[in-house]
């Protein structure tokens, strides 16, 4: 029984884990990093046609942003989630499919104007996410399942996004049984729409998130509609747009409620009537997930407002932009307006589009709502950039630059010291992760010196045996090297389609010799018209 650290150890994104239980091959999340990398990952421990299980804690893509990739080299298990999170993938990794073919058709557009051009394959393709969707098993939350012999799981709901869950496994081998518990994103408690985190009272082992392990949300909760209101009615009276970076699932759905709020009590004096745009088809889609799943994920407060027939996230004013004309339209309107546009980090999408048109401007408010990675756009705007360049041009930075203090879809420090301290018993080891180099290590000496718990930080590549509770090996940081050029993309793939292909001629050992005779046939063909020896 083995637990090995794959991606998000001692970096925020990427986050993987995998656990072998017996012969089965099991990873909980597979993300994609986001911002600077600073450390290399190893690869899988086994190939992608023999990971059996995903059990995923939730949407966003630093946590399943991978899963099509998976799928791509070969996967076909399943993919466990709650409800609300299969729901959520189902446009999200579509979303990014389609984001990753944008932008290599930009890649390659610019590289056919150069002498010696290479072209680029996206990561991979909307029939990848489409395949990865259809593995989706969507879970109840609280219900222990029987995913196989040696194995069970329960979500609990973590309080981060709508959908996301903290997950309990039991595993089971040669009679030895360990639970061990995934955190997961641990919310923030008094977030708008969502409920609070769970705690879980007992595991053997857990691997918890450190990402806010060194900072503070503040003793109060925020204000947010006295803070929002205030950056509306300053940069209207200017004649200015609020342009709002804004992840499209969670974040816009807050903000949205917020908006209705500060609408409905008409808090913005003279410009009570102001225009909200969302410019994102992906914030419009999550913003019906998040109605169709109210009665499971909303907490006390939006509940109350559903009772009284009132759309916690809908108002008048509300305008939503789902082509590209309509979201060019928007910057050509000279009315004051709320734009609320993805990606919350300015990495992609529409938003760059947004800054653009804003940022040069002294009147407009960029106003920052979430957690901006190290090398983002949105972090080197957040530390005073004076110029950045968006679509090969610079452009200065002239607009304010505000954030909404204390607005965390993650618990501050004191946040995951109480949820460690749930647990009735401590574990009887913490594993660290998903947080900056600086901040996992910083957290870990907390819990170990101030709290009395066996804590550790594991690099990428450590091995732990569940079994005895001993390391089979502790990796060393190894630092991201400039990737040189060698095996492309596509080759890649196609090598993972080959160790596939021996993975599907295993399993189909003993079968009927008529079937197996037409397929040795049939790969034959294939290799004789593609060897060119």
């Amino acid at each position: 029984m083995e637990l090995m650290f794959i991606g998000a150890d001692h970096e925020v994104t990427g986050s993987c884990h995998y656990l072998r239980v017996g012969d089965i091959n099991i990873l909980i999340d597979y993300g994609m990093e986001q911002g600077v990398n600073v450390f290399e990952n190893c690869e899988l421990p086994v190939d992608a046609a023999m990971i059996h299980y995903v059990f995923l804690t939730h949407a966003h893509i630093d946590h399943s942003g991978l899963l099509p990739l998976l799928y791509a080299r070969g996967f076909r298990g399943s993919i466990y989630a709650t409800k609300a999170t299969c729901d959520l993938c189902s446009i999200m990794l579509r979303d990014c499919a389609h984001i990753q073919l944008q932008e290599t058709e930009w890649k390659n557009r610019k590289a056919r104007r150069s002498a010696d051009h290479e072209e680029t394959e996206p990561l991979y393709t909307m029939e990848d996410a489409d395949g990865t969707i259809k593995r989706l098993i969507p879970c109840d939350y609280e219900k222990v399942i029987d995913v196989c012999g040696g194995v069970k799981i329960r979500f609990t709901d973590i309080g981060h996004l709508l959908g996301s869950a903290s997950i309990e496994v039991w595993a089971e081998e040669d009679g030895v049984t360990r639970k061990i518990v995934f955190s997961g994103d641990i919310g923030n408690v008094n977030q708008p729409l969502i409920k609070d985190p769970k705690k879980t009272e007992d595991a053997d082992y857990v691997v918890m998130e450190s990402t806010y392990g060194d900072r503070f949300h503040g003793s109060e909760r925020p204000d947010y509609i006295g803070g929002l209101t205030e950056i509306l009615k300053t940069t209207f009276d200017k004649g200015g747009n609020v342009v709002i970076p804004s992840f499209a699932v969670g974040r816009t759905q807050e903000i949205l409620y917020f908006l209705r709020q500060i609408k409905a009590d008409r808090l913005v004096k003279g410009h009570e009537d102001f225009p909200v745009y969302v410019d994102s088809p992906l914030a419009v889609e999550a913003t019906g997930i998040f109605q169709k799943n109210e009665y499971e994920c909303f907490d006390d407060q939006a509940m109350a407002l559903v009772r009284q027939g009132v759309n916690p996230i809908a108002f008048p004013g509300l305008r939503l932009a789902i082509t590209s004309d309509e979201s060019k339209a928007i910057n050509f309107d000279n009315e004051p307006k709320v734009i609320l546009s993805a990606s919350g980090m300015c990495e992609a999408g529409r938003i760059r589009h947004h800054l653009k048109h804003n940022l040069w401007r002294p009147e407009c408010t960029i106003l920052f709502v979430g957690y901006q990675a190290v090398g983002t756009l949105g972090r080197a705007v957040i530390e005073g950039a004076k110029e950045v360049k968006l679509f090969g041009e610079p452009i200065e930075v002239r607009a304010q630059i505000r954030q909404l203090i204390g607005m965390s879809g993650h618990a501050d420090k004191n946040g995951l010291i109480d949820w460690i301290n749930g647990f009735r018993d401590k574990p009887k080891k913490v594993f660290v992760v998903h947080g900056e180099d600086s901040v996992c290590k910083l957290f870990t000496e907390c819990l170990k010196v101030e709290h009395g718990i066996d804590a550790y930080a594991p690099y990428s590549g450590t091995r732990f045996d569940l079994t005895d509770g001993s390391f089979l090996y502790e990796a060393e940081p190894v630092s991201v090297k400039k990737k040189a050029k060698g095996i492309s993309d596509v080759f890649a793939r196609l090598l993972a389609s080959g160790q596939r292909l021996i993975a599907v001629i295993h399993k189909n050992e003993g079968g009927a010799n008529k079937d197996l005779a037409k397929f040795a046939d049939q790969i034959n063909s294939l290799c004789d018209k593609w060897d060119k020896t």
